[in-house]
C-alpha cells in the first residue's frame, strides 16, 4: 500500500527516544582513543541491532494485523454484496455495503500510511546510526593506521640508508682489495722464482704452476660468485623497493575507489528514496482525487 509523508505523534516520539542513545554513543566514540572507540562501537552496534530487531518485530506485527483486517473487510464486503442480490432494493443495498467497506478501508489505509511513515523514519535512523558508527570506527583506527604507515616508512628509509652505507664501505675498501690481490700475485711470482733458483725440476715446476693456476682459477671463481651474489642482492633490494612502492600506491588507489563507491551508493540510495517519496505523493494525490470523484 502506498506510503504518505505524515507520521503519527507517538511514532515520532518513539523514534526520537530510540535515536538519543545512538547520538550519545557516536559522540562518546568520537572523543575516545582507538581501543576505547572500538569497544564502544561494538557495544553500540549490539544495542542498536537488538533495538532494530525489536522495532522490526513490532512493525511486522502491525503490518500483519492490517493485512488481516483488509482481508476480513474484503470478505465481509463480498458476503454483503452477495446478500444484496437477494433483497428488493439491490442498488441501495450495494451502495450501503460499498460505503461500509470504504469506511473501514479508509481507517485501515490511514493506519497503513502512519506505519509506512514510521518505518521510513526508523530505516533512516538506522542508516544514519550505522554510518556514524562506521565513521567513529574509522576515526578510532586512524591513529593506529597512521602509526603503522610511519613505522613502515621509517623502516624502509633505515634499510635504504644502511644499503647506502654498505655500498660506500665496499667502494672505500675496493682499492685495498685490489692491492691485496696484487700483493698475492707478486708473492706467487716471487715464490716461483725462488723455486727456480733452488733448482726445482721442470716437471715439478709445471706441477707447481698447475697448482698455482688452479688456486688462481678457484680464487677468480669465488670472486666472480661474490660479485654475482652482490649484484643479485642489489637487484632484490631494488625489486623489494618497487614492490613496496607499488603496494603503497595500490592501497591508496583502493582506498580512493572504496570511498568513491560508498559515496556513489549513498547518492543512489538517496536519489531512490527521493523518487519513492515523490511517487508515493503522486499516488496519494491520485487516490484522493478518485475518492473525491466517487
Amino acid at each position: 500500500m502506498a506510503a504518505a509523508l505524515s507520521v503519527s505523534a507517538p511514532a515520532v516520539a518513539q523514534n526520537a527516544a530510540v535515536q538519543t542513545p545512538g547520538a550519545q554513543s557516536a559522540t562518546a566514540a568520537s572523543t575516545a582513543d582507538a581501543t576505547a572507540g572500538r569497544d564502544a562501537s561494538g557495544a553500540d552496534s549490539a544495542d542498536s541491532a537488538s533495538g532494530t530487531a525489536a522495532m522490526n518485530d513490532a512493525f511486522g506485527a502491525r503490518q500483519k494485523s492490517l493485512d488481516q483486517r483488509t482481508e476480513e473487510n474484503d470478505y465481509r464486503y463480498g458476503v454483503a454484496e452477495h446478500d444484496c442480490y437477494s433483497t428488493f432494493f439491490v442498488n441501495h443495498c450495494l451502495n450501503k455495503a460499498r460505503d461500509s467497506m470504504r469506511s473501514v478501508q479508509a481507517d485501515i489505509r490511514k493506519e497503513q500510511l502512519a506505519l509506512d511513515g514510521e518505518q521510513r523514519v526508523e530505516h533512516a535512523r538506522v542508516r544514519d546510526e550505522q554510518a556514524a558508527l562506521r565513521q567513529a570506527q574509522d576515526a578510532a583506527g586512524a591513529p593506529q593506521r597512521a602509526a603503522q604507515d610511519a613505522r613502515n616508512t621509517q623502516a624502509y628509509q633505515d634499510k635504504q640508508r644502511q644499503h647506502e652505507l654498505d655500498q660506500a664501505q665496499r667502494n672505500a675498501e675496493a682499492p685495498q682489495r685490489s692491492a691485496n690481490a696484487q700483493a698475492y700475485q707478486d708473492k706467487q711470482r716471487q715464490h716461483a722464482l725462488d723455486q727456480a733458483q733452488r733448482g726445482v725440476s721442470p716437471s715439478q715446476a709445471a706441477a707447481n704452476q698447475q697448482a698455482y693456476d688452479q688456486k688462481q682459477g678457484d680464487f677468480q671463481k669465488k670472486l666472480d660468485e661474490a660479485h654475482q651474489q652482490g649484484a643479485q642482492k642489489a637487484q632484490e633490494r631494488v625489486e623489494k623497493q618497487q614492490s613496496f612502492e607499488k603496494k603503497q600506491t595500490d592501497a591508496a588507489q583502493h582506498k580512493a575507489d572504496v570511498e568513491a563507491r560508498q559515496k556513489q551508493a549513498a547518492d543512489k540510495a538517496e536519489q531512490k528514496r527521493q523518487d519513492q517519496l515523490k511517487q508515493q505523493q503522486l499516488d496519494e494525490q491520485q487516490k484522493q482525487q478518485q475518492q473525491q470523484q466517487q
